[in-house]
């Protein structure tokens, strides 16, 4: 399993991905789940994944391919006018890999899932985030739902739900993401560190707010530890309940 999370400010964009992959109890290992393209000061992209990790590294090896050959592929990431065709053009490459291989994948009982978390800004455009689904087809974040999740997503979206404000800095959204992750890591061992995280400020065209959280991060360890204090705190405060 895994676990992404994307949110949609006024002020940006908060991409987050645990990089935990198992194929069992005995085979687990380490992908990362968050890459990025970007020409600096045009245009910026973060997909994350979830999933099937052989269809989304297909995906994402698509989408890159038809970046370093423009002539063969001239409609791109880098070539497209609006995020809506680029999320459009990440649904053409799931589509792609779905018919390239999922029949192949259903003969060995295999399945075509993955899910994904789609951001950026194409310069002339608000930065827009999109949730992709394993038909290729997707739906937008809003100001009514300004967060996506996707993987093993349960435990931390109560936190998600109760705090998001399309307000908030992004220093203080990156916070609030990994309360959400520490809450899952928790909860599910098919969750694990290190945590890739990354800030995008509208209209810097640039993706260098970007950071590798491992185990031993003194903040995640002293946020870790507070939420932990804070919530032991409130519920000894709480009223007993009576019958």
């Amino acid at each position: 399993m895994t676990y992404c999370v994307g949110l949609k400010l006024d002020r940006g964009l908060v991409f987050a991905a645990d990089t935990r992959t198992n194929a069992g109890v005995d085979n687990i290992a380490c992908f990362k789940k968050l890459h990025t393209w970007e020409l600096p000061g045009e245009r910026v992209f973060t997909l994350m994944t979830a999933g099937n990790l052989a269809v989304s590294q297909s995906v994402v090896s698509i989408l890159s391919e038809q970046i370093a050959a423009p002539t063969q592929n001239p409609v791109n990431l880098m070539t497209v006018e609006t995020m809506f065709q680029a999320a459009r053009l990440v649904g053409q490459s799931v589509r792609d890999v779905r018919a390239l291989d999922g029949e192949a994948l259903a003969a060995n009982a295999e399945s075509f899932f993955v899910t994904m978390i789609f951001g950026g800004q194409i310069k002339g455009e608000e930065p827009r985030l999109f949730q992709i689904y394993s038909a290729g087809n997707f739906i937008e974040a809003t100001k009514d739902t300004p967060f996506f999740q996707i993987g093993e997503h349960k435990y931390g979206k109560p936190i998600l739900d109760r705090v998001t404000r399309s307000d908030m800095r992004l220093g203080e959204a990156a916070k609030l993401v990994l309360l959400s992750f520490d809450s899952t890591l928790r909860s599910n061992l098919s969750v694990g560190m290190p945590i890739d995280l990354l800030l995008y400020n509208t209209d810097s065209f640039t993706l260098k707010r970007q950071k590798r959280i491992h185990k031993d991060d003194p903040y995640f360890q002293t946020l870790s530890s507070a939420w932990s204090n804070a919530l032991r705190k409130a519920f000894t405060e709480i009223e007993e309940f009576e019958i």
